[in-house]
């Protein structure tokens, strides 16, 4: 899969050129399924996390606590999937925090909100959050995130503290967004247009609350029609939370999402309570 110089292409997706990955899922709380229409949240800022930042690594204490204890670095890092997580051929790469999806980049065409110009708005903020990895906006805690590749296809999953009211009102945001952009145009760079649907899909009931997507933009690649598809999981537990895309141009990875959700809230989980992951997963679908 080639590589493009900067500006960075998120190639989540096919080896063929305009980049092409990430995102799936559902909207539920804690308490199970939860329609868009039922939630009206202010949106929280859009802003990509340092992948690279360093945070000091807390120490932990050893006896068990009534709620998780706060997220450190070293927490978030060992939180992180590996490749004995994932089923299927799903190689680990190095470079994830420098993958990006040029159909992504566009304007959203306002003409297409008639009675809501502010829906333009959060279209807008969606497009932008899946190109710089900022569907949780900006953690306020330790960040850590991987890849892996299989195929032409992509999977991305970050781990991250955040404050617990900025998170619960951007899941909220999240969930929204089925309604608000069903399906909306946006214009690329070249003048290209572009065509984004938005649907809501299901989440494993794991964590304290959870959101997802599944995003289509169908536009131009190397000259050609090219559709990239987007599955993206998010779910909460305490003030952390873990988010996963996963796709890219020959279609999008539900499956895999949903297993990497399933692995990923229970690895950190178990770094929360003061354990160590288990190099090999506890349950396999």
């Amino acid at each position: 899969m080639s590589r493009r110089p900067y500006p960075p292409v998120r190639l989540l997706a096919s080896a063929l050129a305009a980049g092409a990955l990430l995102t799936t899922a559902a909207c539920s709380d804690g308490e199970g399924s939860q329609s868009s229409s039922d939630t009206t949240a202010e949106q929280a800022g859009v802003a990509r996390p340092d992948a690279a930042k360093q945070t000091p690594t807390g120490s932990r204490s050893a006896s068990p606590s009534a709620s998780p204890a706060a997220l450190t670095e070293a927490d978030a890092k060992a939180a992180l999937l590996t490749e004995a997580d994932l089923e299927g051929d799903w190689n680990q790469v190095q470079d994830a925090d420098k993958w990006r999806d040029r159909l992504l980049v566009g304007e959203v065409d306002v003409a297409d909100f008639l009675t809501a110009k502010s829906n333009a708005t959060d279209c807008q903020a969606l497009l932008d959050a899946l190109y710089d990895d900022g569907l949780l906006g900006d953690p306020s805690g330790p960040s850590a995130l991987t890849g892996f590749e299989q195929g032409d296809s992509r999977l991305l999953e970050q781990v991250a503290g955040y404050d617990r009211a900025g998170l619960d009102a951007r899941m909220k945001w999240l969930r929204t967004l089925p309604d608000t952009c069903d399906e909306f145009t946006a214009t690329g760079s070249g003048g290209g247009k572009r065509t984004v649907q938005v649907t809501e899909a299901s989440v494993p009931d794991v964590g304290d609350a959870r959101a997802g997507l599944r995003v289509s933009v169908q536009g131009d690649a190397d000259g050609g029609p090219a559709t990239l598809t987007l599955d993206v999981a998010t779910v909460r537990v305490d003030t952390s939370a873990v988010t996963v895309m996963g796709g890219g141009l020959d279609g999008g990875q539900t499956d895999s999402v949903e297993q990497a959700v399933r692995q990923g809230t229970d690895r950190l989980r178990t770094v929360l309570d003061g354990g160590t992951p288990s190099p090999q997963p506890t349950t396999m679908d």
